[in-house]
């Protein structure tokens, strides 16, 4: 995650994920609905890993009464995170940290993107329940990241197809590959079966896929 001190990542931090994630502002029209569906017009809503300010923009055009709390450890995402809400930046306060850093809530929905993949299983599973732990009951979690089946030989294919979607995006293929070593080595990957499996783990119920495009998955489940 050292990139995302880096000045000059950070600056063209907007033009990366749509390139390796497909459907990527979809997703984030998609998690505004299934959150939208238990929050209240006015909701409080918690953005775990809020750097950038991509899906929080998404997210405060989409409910123009919804006020936020993003979360995110590195200052720069989080100074990048306010220039992006432009307009809308009154509505949200965001802070610098983890979600032990957050107040206890309760938040009326949650969402968690392109995030949990660059922690461990375990740590993945207590940020989860601290996360529930701040929500109100019955309210939902999105979550999206990477996930793909990880057995001998497919897990290859997967991070093949990743590199090959990135440069198909317009990615120059020498960084796209070393995109895809990057992934492999430093990630600790899992199967989406275990990805759910974290989320009951973490006490949530309801757990239901509603995105899956290559290398990427997500969920919705609740509190």
């Amino acid at each position: 995650m050292e990139h995302f001190s880096d000045p000059q990542a950070v600056a063209r931090y907007a033009e990366g994920p749509p390139r390796f994630v497909p459907g990527y502002h979809h997703l984030h029209r998609m998690a505004a609905i299934l959150m939208a569906e238990r929050a209240p017009a006015n909701g409080r809503v918690l953005v775990l890993g809020a750097g950038g300010g991509l899906e929080l923009k998404a997210f405060a055009e989409a409910q123009p009464q919804w006020t936020f709390l993003g979360v995110d450890p590195a200052p720069a995402m989080l100074q990048l995170a306010e220039a992006t809400l432009g307009e809308h930046a009154a509505r949200a306060t965001l802070l610098e940290g983890y979600i032990d850093d957050a107040p206890a809530g309760p938040f009326d929905a949650a969402a968690c993107l392109l995030t949990l993949h660059f922690m461990s299983r375990e740590e993945r599973r207590r940020t989860a329940a601290e996360i529930r732990r701040r929500l109100k009951p019955g309210a939902p979690l999105v979550v999206a990241h990477s996930s793909f089946p990880q057995a001998k030989g497919e897990r290859d294919r997967w991070l093949s197809r990743y590199a090959a979607f990135a440069a198909a995006s317009g990615v120059e293929p020498d960084k796209a590959q070393a995109a895809r070593e990057a992934v492999a080595s430093t990630i600790d990957l899992l199967d989406p079966r275990d990805d759910e499996a974290v989320l009951r783990e973490a006490g949530f119920s309801g757990v239901s896929l509603f995105f899956a495009a290559f290398t990427w998955r997500g969920w919705v489940a609740y509190a």
